[in-house]
């Protein structure tokens, strides 16, 4: 493997960081903003899962890929919806106890893993890809810490621990990147694990988060994210 997936990696855990920052420093930041950022990066994940990843492991495993692809759906839907009963990105503004804490932290963490995953499989299959991949993911990282460590605080943990919680998810990345090519489920589906992990994250974690907001901005900025996709992908090409 490169120096260049990890790199990459590195700087999707910085974004989780921020997220965290922005809320355990009680820094004064936009709702508005955040629920812009949540609906671009939708649009463009579903893009990419859907344009970029999907295909790519359509094409090297055929029906099979799809299967993976579900398989990776399920158990992010599993892991954050179905054990996890309250868990959404955005500022976690009522109280919740520690349990609950753990339990979205457990389940994040499996999706940040494989955010690690898709970055690794996308630089595997080209530069451009990995790329797409890695500003996909890169844009919902911040939102992703913001929501992990507001959940800690909620829960009354203290600042450590809450900035704590966010490494992991980084580090939960790197590890994603590292072990792609060490073992050998991922080196052969990771394209498609990733594909359905995106596209779950993309549908149905990012935008049940705006979509029954009334007026233009939110759904503007999701065509935007899908927009922005495909010039993204037409200059990294």
């Amino acid at each position: 493997m490169t120096v260049q997936p990890v790199v990459y990696a590195l700087a999707a855990a910085g974004a989780n960081m921020l997220g965290a920052l922005a809320v355990t420093s009680r820094a004064r930041w936009s709702v508005q903003a955040l629920d812009a950022v949540v609906a671009l990066s939708a649009g463009f994940l579903i893009a990419v899962a859907l344009t970029s990843l999907l295909p790519e492991a359509i094409g090297r495993h055929g029906e099979r890929a799809a299967v993976v692809a579900l398989v990776g759906y399920l158990l992010v839907h599993l892991t954050q919806h179905t054990l996890v009963h309250h868990f959404h990105f955005g500022e976690e503004t009522h109280e919740v106890n520690e349990a609950v804490g753990m339990s979205a932290l457990a389940g994040l963490l499996l999706h940040t893993f494989f955010d690690g995953v898709a970055i690794a499989s996308g630089f595997g299959v080209s530069a451009s890809v990995g790329t797409l991949v890695f500003l996909a993911i890169l844009l919902h990282k911040l939102p992703e810490g913001l929501a992990i460590s507001s959940i800690f605080l909620a829960a009354g943990a203290g600042r450590r621990r809450a900035l704590g919680a966010a490494a992991l998810l980084g580090l939960a990345t790197v590890a994603g990147v590292l072990l792609t090519d060490r073992l050998t489920v991922l080196r052969e589906y990771g394209l498609a694990l990733s594909a359905g992990v995106a596209l779950y994250v993309g549908a149905s974690n990012l935008v049940p988060e705006f979509q029954g907001r009334r007026g233009w901005r939110l759904p503007v900025s999701f065509f935007a994210g899908c927009a922005l996709y495909f010039v993204a992908r037409t200059v990294a090409h």
